[in-house]
């Protein structure tokens, strides 16, 4: 899967660093299939027709429209430490999340200026491409801009279905019927936990996966996997 911003025409020229990807990394040459998407639900297939170090050229025969998902899963991730942010993403981007909105939680333990702000969100979002072509999405997910517990509280109220999981709350994830349509808005705190004044905040009654407490990097993807596997999944 490689990404193309306009698929439009019975040939499509793929140049740039994902031109450059399919002919000089992977090695694809002329005569083998390709599939390319705009991460927008559209995508269009076919025949290479000429390969250069620059890129591929692909004559369309096959294309069509995926529609957008629905329930849509939101998944607020609090800010890990280090490479488990990386890991966060990849995995939420492989198992379907919709959309990653990062979350400046009061344990994160980052103080945000607009330069770290831009350089964190500019990351988040190279993962979460690559891991969308990775996957073989045709819709890309998606990173939204950095959070604050008054934005997240906000997501929260307007869910079709809010899930702020916390390793103390009595109410099992299972439980929970998901909706048909709308939003599941799932919040992950940071490893120190979601603090009280937070929880108070987004006013619902807080869930647990088990009798285990996972890191905040793996939580937000067992969770977003045990929502979605009734409906995608089936």
């Amino acid at each position: 899967m490689f990404f193309h911003a306009d698929l439009v025409g019975d040939e499509l020229v793929l140049d740039g660093p994902e031109g450059r990807h399919a002919s000089v990394v992977r090695r694809i040459a002329r005569g083998e299939r390709v599939r390319l998407t705009d991460g927008r639900g559209a995508w269009a297939e076919g025949p290479v027709v000429a390969a250069g170090k620059s890129g591929v050229t692909v004559a369309v025969d096959e294309r069509g429209v995926v529609p957008a998902a629905d329930p849509r899963v939101v998944v607020v991730q609090a800010l890990p430490k280090g490479e488990r942010a990386e890991l966060a993403v990849e995995m939420l981007t492989e198992v379907g999340v919709e959309v990653i909105v990062p979350w400046n939680a009061e344990r994160s333990q980052f103080r945000a200026n607009p330069e770290r702000v831009e350089k964190m969100l500019a990351k988040w979002r190279a993962w979460a491409f690559e891991a969308s072509k990775q996957s073989r999405r045709t819709w890309f997910a998606e990173v939204a801009p950095l959070a604050s517990t008054a934005d997240v509280a906000k997501l929260v109220a307007a869910a079709a279905l809010p899930v702020v999981l916390h390793e103390e709350a009595t109410v099992p994830l299972a439980s929970l019927h998901v909706p048909p349509t709308g939003d599941i808005v799932l919040v992950i705190g940071p490893e120190g936990g979601i603090a009280p004044t937070e929880l108070a905040a987004f006013n619902v009654a807080p869930v647990r996966l088990g009798d285990t407490v996972l890191r905040t990097s793996t939580a937000g993807v067992a969770a977003a996997a045990a929502l979605l596997a009734p409906t995608r999944w089936s």
